[in-house]
């Protein structure tokens, strides 16, 4: 049965690539190209689990295919299957059928009919990879390919302002929850010394003994999956996100924000439950957020004028209520709470327009005013007090993206001064000569080749918070962004002695990605002059195909599994010791700004209103 489990991932993925070639004119063909894919999928995932039960439901592991492997690192894409695995498979193909059903006639005639339906088995696909995923690497593969998704869907209305503005806002969370899993690989390899799998944290001896005398490692990890879990299932205080999500369609707000993808954070905590289940801080500190999550959340969620909105935070809240299930140790609870929550808010979300559209004919028709009689015993500013609060959600949004906002580009208006000549004519020179020191490192002492490691990390860092304040130099921008990923990975050869092999297999997908960006820009340019993307610029709609082309080159520059420079990434961080926290956090802080700021400038570019469009621009969002 293990060689079956490849089979879940393939079936998207074929799905996907014949629905390439079809015509986006042709409504009939796409959807059935959809509904077949996924019935078919549900299908065998009944048939295997009904095998798999009848069997006595064995846990399941597969190492499919080695991509990379050193002498102290594999990158290995392994895969699992237990009892968890069988629920979220289930649900998710049942509810993503239901979906595609309902979006056949839901968006008949919708400008961006194929690339809605596509773009939901690309989640689709993504979403099982993380399900039946062996291990953290192969599930960092599909968590990076639902937060690619999920700005796609919310950014699908992107000739309107709104959808493509909050889908850069999620985008960024989503960059937030990338750094916490990326830094937990990273020190899951140094306190096992190879890349542990799901199946062998299930081994209690093995996987403890370590823990030991690293206790703090474990915390650690533990730490870093209980951030990025936080940040996926929109837990405090990182809850603002979800209620912007939902600007995408109904069907995709239904499937990503109301039951799938919002959950993604319960399932790695429940996969990874071995490994911290032992850790009582790190219970508590779930338990606590979640109980918080839940009754902040469902305060705002009572004030709220969008019936999407009120959904969004009605689900954080139960959301939270399952971060403290796993906590007090009830992950069955938690598993068929998951189920039925996911189940309920794909419900209301697809009902949610018709029940609108009654209400509003009810209170035209039989409009009757209600009589407010308070009955409330708080006291009455304790009250009040608490209503603003949850009007204005509690500032999470200033907390998170306006903040932080203004902080990077303060920052990069003090580098304001860079030029294409400086970046050009210092930058090289600087990294030329740190290139020629990195191959005669037996001359430097270990302590000046940690700080210069630091240095160049810090530079390539600047780099990228730079290209943030170069909204109207597209050039420098998009040049700055390629050249962050040389200097990180000069920074982690002075660090250690790393083989010039994985060096370039880093670096492989980043110059070609680069050339390829370049040349898009190149001929854009060229058809339009003198670019201004300020705030957006909406090309997409006269060139679809360069804007797709950009979007790939944006995509090899940030590091998506579509390049050598996905598996590099994870490699390279194998060189960082577990004591360097400062590299680490400056090379992870890179990593997670560099592929912001390349969306960004794809977003500026290619999305938004264009002139011949009607939508305006509001203000801010719901």
């Amino acid at each position: 049965m293990e060689q079956l489990l490849p089979l879940f991932v393939l079936i998207p993925l074929v799905g996907l690539l014949v629905g390439v070639w079809l015509s986006p004119s042709n409504e009939s063909a796409i959807a059935w190209t959809a509904i077949t894919t996924i019935g078919l999928h549900l299908l065998v995932v009944v048939a295997f689990v009904g095998y798999w039960v009848f069997r006595g439901y064995p846990p399941l592991t597969l190492a499919s295919l080695e991509l990379v492997a050193t002498n102290d690192y594999r990158f290995v894409l392994d895969f699992y299957f237990d009892r968890l695995t069988a629920v979220y498979l289930l649900v998710g193909a049942s509810l993503v059928l239901l979906v595609v059903l309902y979006s056949r006639y839901y968006l008949h005639r919708e400008r961006g009919y194929k690339r809605f339906f596509f773009t939901t088995l690309f989640f689709y696909g993504g979403y099982v990879l993380i399900v039946v995923a062996g291990n953290l690497e192969t599930m960092f593969t599909g968590w990076e390919v639902i937060g690619l998704s999920s700005f796609l869907l919310i950014a699908f209305y992107r000739g309107r302002y709104l959808p493509v503005n909050n889908a850069l806002k999620v985008f960024s969370i989503y960059r937030i929850a990338d750094m916490g899993l990326l830094l937990a690989m990273w020190m899951s390899h140094h306190l096992w010394h190879e890349n542990i799998t799901f199946a062998g944290l299930n081994q209690y001896a093995g996987v403890h003994a370590p823990l030991q005398t690293h206790s703090w490692m474990g915390v650690f990890i533990s730490l870093m999956i209980l951030f990025s879990a936080l940040t996926k299932s929109a837990q405090l205080p990182f809850s603002a996100w979800l209620p912007r999500a939902m600007e995408g369609p109904t069907p995709s707000s239904a499937i990503f924000y109301g039951s799938l993808s919002v959950h993604i954070g319960v399932f790695l905590l429940l996969r990874t439950a071995p490994l911290w289940e032992q850790q009582v801080s790190i219970r508590i500190l779930m338990g606590g957020i979640g109980l918080l999550t839940s009754l902040i959340a469902s305060g705002i969620a009572r004030v709220q004028a969008s019936v999407k909105s009120q959904i969004a935070y009605a689900s954080i809240a139960q959301i939270g209520i399952m971060f403290l299930e796993i906590a007090l140790g009830f992950p069955t609870l938690a598993l068929v709470h998951f189920a039925g929550h996911a189940f309920l808010r794909t419900y209301q979300l697809l009902l949610s327009p018709s029940i609108v559209s009654y209400l509003i004919r009810e209170q035209f028709y039989t409009f009757t005013p209600v009589q407010s009689v308070s009955t409330s015993l708080w006291p009455t500013r304790l009250r009040d007090t608490w209503y603003v609060l949850n009007l204005t959600e509690w500032n999470l949004d200033t907390l998170m993206y306006r903040l932080p906002q203004r902080l990077v580009q303060g920052l990069g208006q003090r580098l304001s001064f860079v030029s294409p000549n400086w970046a050009l004519g210092l930058g090289i020179p600087v990294y030329g000569i740190g290139l020629l020191g990195a191959y005669h490192q037996e001359s430097l002492s270990p302590q000046l080749r940690h700080y210069l490691s630091i240095m160049f990390a810090l530079i390539g860092l600047l780099f990228v918070v730079c290209s943030f304040t170069k909204r109207k130099h597209l050039w420098l921008s998009w040049l700055l962004m390629v050249m962050n990923p040389f200097w990180i990975a000069l920074a982690i050869a002075y660090n250690e002695a790393v083989a010039v092999g994985q060096v370039h297999l880093y670096l492989s997908g980043i110059v070609v990605a680069g050339l390829g960006g370049y040349a898009c820009l190149q001929g854009l340019n060229s058809r339009e002059g003198d670019l201004q993307p300020d705030p957006y610029a909406g090309y997409a709609y006269p060139y679809p195909r360069l804007a797709f082309g950009f979007l790939l080159c944006c995509l090899g520059v940030t590091g998506f599994p579509i390049t050598p420079t996905f598996i590099g990434e994870d490699l390279l961080f194998s060189h960082i010791h577990p004591h360097q926290a400062v590299l680490a956090f400056l090379v992870a802080l890179s990593f997670m700004l560099n592929g912001l700021s390349t969306i960004r400038l794809y977003t500026r570019i290619f999305l938004g209103p264009w002139p011949d469009t009607p939508y305006g621009t509001a203000n801010r969002s719901s």
